[in-house]
């Protein structure tokens, strides 16, 4: 991380902070407040896995794996705001977890754009041959 600019290590940090707020708060939510659900518990604890896919590449540090992960916190928000808006009895929950995924969903779009940057990673701009 020494090659790293504060910045950089800053959106990094935050990210990792608010994936692992994720990790905790999103099965707190669906094994425990939410234990009188109507659905099986194998069913519950799968809908946990997409949320374990990019673990290793997040907390390694791996802008990739940042970037791509985006659509994983996007899923979960659509999940978490939806039932923000139909069960009151769920709104505190539910809004801890909607703050932690967009902090997640930004934190790793940014520090995907800037280590990537750093590392002179991207898209190549073509040449128009005129």
């Amino acid at each position: 991380m020494s090659d790293m600019a504060s910045g950089t290590a800053r959106w990094l940090l935050l990210a990792r902070i608010s994936y692992v707020s994720s990790l905790v708060l999103i099965p707190f939510w669906v094994l425990v407040i939410d234990a009188d659900s109507p659905y099986s518990l194998g069913f519950r604890v799968s809908l946990l896995i997409p949320l374990l896919l990019p673990a290793a590449g997040l907390l390694k540090g791996r802008p990739y794996t940042h970037a791509w992960s985006g659509f994983i916190a996007s899923l979960y928000l659509l999940w978490g705001a939806t039932s923000w808006w139909v069960s009151a009895d769920e709104r505190g929950i539910a809004s801890c977890v909607i703050v932690a995924l967009m902090m997640w969903l930004l934190a790793s779009t940014y520090y995907a754009r800037h280590r990537g940057r750093e590392l002179g990673l991207g898209l190549k701009k073509q040449q128009n041959k005129t």
